[in-house]
């Protein structure tokens, strides 16, 4: 199920997922089952001051002690680590450990005193945060990454492997970026040894089973963005090398 704290005025809003409905950099998977949404009404506030006041609802309502947890990047998340780090030292939560999505959120959490631990495949993550570029209401799709530069493209991979790994994961975000429709850019992040699986998902989705008619794939070899080869294995077509 899914929680949205929302208000009535121009507030904050959290946006709670079950992290497995999570699709990694770029949208949450869409589910058929219900959606229950919790209203939270405050006053009307600045959205400097209203994502002061969701990160630490965040904190409040979902980080308890003993927890390993995923730190965000973003304007939001570097409020929620410092309220995080304040909590831990005044003995209100105790034995937490923070697990950064990028160089940002490590240096927030060594400057707020949060315990870290690098992220690892078996490491088990209790709760994540993060910032949203938008959501789309209904749905709760969410599109994260718009903001990062360029030579951070491993660090938005790490992010997505920890918001993956989390039983339970929250945006914050500011109601203008909670929309009824998604628009804009969407960053689809590849690593080079897995590009041609992303590239077949891409073509599947806006053209049905792509198996036969592969755009995207023949674009991309013929413009001389596909990796160097690992084999001599050659397409149905001849025209390019493709992955072992």
């Amino acid at each position: 199920m899914a929680s949205l704290a929302s208000s009535s005025s121009s507030i904050n809003f959290l946006v709670h997922v079950p992290a497995s409905a999570f699709n990694g950099i770029g949208t949450k998977r869409r589910s058929r089952g219900k959606t229950s949404s919790i209203r939270v009404t405050h006053s009307s506030l600045a959205d400097a001051s209203a994502l002061l006041q969701a990160a630490h609802y965040t904190v409040d309502t979902y980080i308890k002690t003993g927890m390993v947890i995923g730190l965000g990047s973003g304007y939001a998340s570097g409020m929620a680590i410092q309220y995080l780090g304040r909590q831990l030292r005044a003995g209100v939560l105790k034995d937490i450990v923070g697990v950064p999505t990028s160089v940002a959120s490590a240096s927030e959490a060594a400057k707020a005193g949060i315990p870290m631990d690098k992220y690892q495949d078996c490491l088990q993550i209790d709760f994540a945060f993060d910032d949203a570029d938008i959501i789309e209401e209904g749905t709760l799709s969410a599109i994260i990454g718009r903001q990062r530069p360029k030579d951070e493209e491993s660090v938005l991979l790490q992010q997505k492997s920890i918001l993956n790994a989390a039983k339970k994961l929250a945006f914050m975000i500011t109601e203008s970026q909670y929309k009824g429709d998604l628009d804009g850019s969407i960053p689809v992040l590849i690593q080079s040894l897995n590009w041609m699986q992303t590239a077949e998902e891409i073509d599947d989705l806006f053209l049905g089973d792509a198996e036969t008619n592969q755009p995207l794939i023949q674009y991309l070899c013929k413009s001389g963005y596909c990796p160097p080869p690992q084999g001599n294995q050659k397409d149905k077509n001849g025209d390019h090398n493709i992955l072992q």
